[in-house]
């Protein structure tokens, strides 16, 4: 599936329509540039989940960030400033994807020997300072 959203809250609508099929246990790998909207796109999630969006922020510097949702916990890494796989395994990455919740990832090829082969695969391009091209592939396996 691809749509083009021409605004931050058509980006965060979007997400949410996505979100509000799930049932935990999903993965989603947010795929894009600096500014392509994937934190907006986390932002998405929480809400479409009924969570709180004012609560969302890039977990750039903390690696991790955690949303309950009321329905789902949502568990908001960054990959951007690690090292490795071992900087995710670290913070108990394999346990995450035991809880039921869901797990997003920006910046998900830094860490790309740890996701699972199930997994939702977003890819945010920017076309231009409020327009973005999402495409969202699932992967069963």
């Amino acid at each position: 599936m691809t749509i083009v959203t021409h605004s931050v809250a058509e980006t965060e609508a979007a997400a949410a329509r996505l979100a509000a099929s799930f049932r935990g246990g999903e993965v989603v790998a947010l795929h894009g540039e600096l500014g392509a909207g994937k934190t907006q796109f986390t932002r998405g999630i929480v809400k479409g989940l009924g969570g709180d969006v004012h609560a969302v922020s890039s977990p750039t510097f903390v690696l991790l960030n955690v949303y309950d949702t009321g329905r789902l916990k949502v568990f908001h890494l960054d990959a951007y400033r690690v090292h490795g796989a071992e900087d995710f395994d670290a913070i108990g990455f394999a346990e995450l994807l035991e809880q039921k919740g869901v797990v997003v990832i920006e910046w998900p090829s830094r860490v790309e020997s740890l996701l699972p082969p199930r997994r939702i695969d977003v890819k945010l391009q920017t076309l231009s300072p409020q327009v973005r091209r999402i495409s969202v592939d699932e992967r069963t396996a």
